[in-house]
């Protein structure tokens, strides 16, 4: 199998793009099982005890605690009828918290991993009336008394896109993950309208230069020893349709586009259109998620 990676001295582990649609998930520490079943945890608890405002706010699923402390310098937030202007004021359970006029509470935290079907928006709702993929939980969260939950996605994909796509109502994960300083790595198998050229390759590997700056793929392989039209992407840019524009810009259109992991989690015996709530380890590794590692590079070998 030949590898282009995008840092030529990088020492870094191959991923096997043939295999790609059975990548392992995130190493989980055991579990408590119930009926020989991993357990999984729909939901969080909610706010109590005493915690920064900041804090707080952010558990309320309305942003990250940034924009909370930006939201309470602007004198927007008011505690028990006061405006507070310090972030680090201290909330304690039983205390009336308005944002802008309008009173917030703590909700319960709720992760989803759907495998996303093509064909589906990945918006909350859409104006002229296409499904969303919100469709396929919504029946399933009422019946858990969780309908009344607003939740988005993180890493959106888009209409023609499918894979892996995490939905939840933890404004602040959001904004952890989806900022590029946490260069979360994403894994997609591309397939193309004619074969992609080694030369190509070797290019999007090396970089590529878009309207909006360079960009490069951190590894890329071909799929299969034979077909050359459809390969693995490994990357950790979170721009809009970033893989699409790269194979437009060298003159390729995108058949199919399928994300088979993103921040470590994978799509493994979820069928399309399936979903499933994540594990507790699951959550915690998102929670704390830290950008790789660099590895140590060296002179190129002659």
């Amino acid at each position: 199998m030949m590898y282009f990676d995008g840092e030529k001295n990088k020492k870094r582990k191959k991923i096997d793009f043939k295999k790609v649609e059975k990548m392992p998930e995130i190493k989980k520490k055991p579990v408590k099982k119930i009926g020989g079943k991993p357990m999984e945890r729909p939901i969080s608890t909610k706010a109590e005890g005493t915690m920064r405002l900041n804090r707080y706010i952010a558990h309320c699923g309305i942003c990250s605690r940034r924009k909370a402390d930006d939201y309470i310098k602007e004198g927007k937030v008011k505690v028990n009828n006061k405006v507070v202007m310090e972030p680090g004021t201290l909330w304690t359970t039983g205390d009336i918290v308005m944002l802008e006029g309008k009173k917030i509470e703590s909700q319960k935290f709720v992760y989803i991993l759907l495998n996303k079907p093509k064909n589906t928006i990945s918006t909350n709702s859409d104006e002229k009336g296409r499904k969303t993929v919100f469709d396929f939980i919504q029946d399933s969260l009422e019946a858990k008394n969780l309908g009344h939950l607003r939740l988005f996605s993180i890493g959106r994909l888009d209409r023609n896109s499918m894979g892996v796509l995490l939905l939840t109502n933890d404004g602040e994960m959001n904004q952890e993950l989806s900022h590029p300083s946490k260069e979360v790595e994403k894994i997609y198998q591309v397939q193309l309208d004619k074969d992609v050229k080694q030369e190509h390759m070797e290019t999007l590997a090396n970089g590529v230069e878009l309207e909006d700056g360079m960009i490069h793929c951190d590894t890329i392989a071909y799929v299969h020893e034979l077909a050359k039209d459809e390969v693995g992407v490994e990357i950790h840019s979170g721009k809009n349709r970033i893989v699409r524009r790269m194979f437009e810009h060298l003159g390729y259109t995108v058949i199919k586009l399928d994300r088979v992991s993103y921040a470590g989690l994978t799509k493994k015996n979820l069928p399309r259109g399936k979903w499933r709530f994540l594990t507790d380890n699951e959550i915690r590794r998102l929670k704390y998620f830290d950008k790789p590692k660099k590895a140590r590079t060296g002179a190129p070998k002659k």
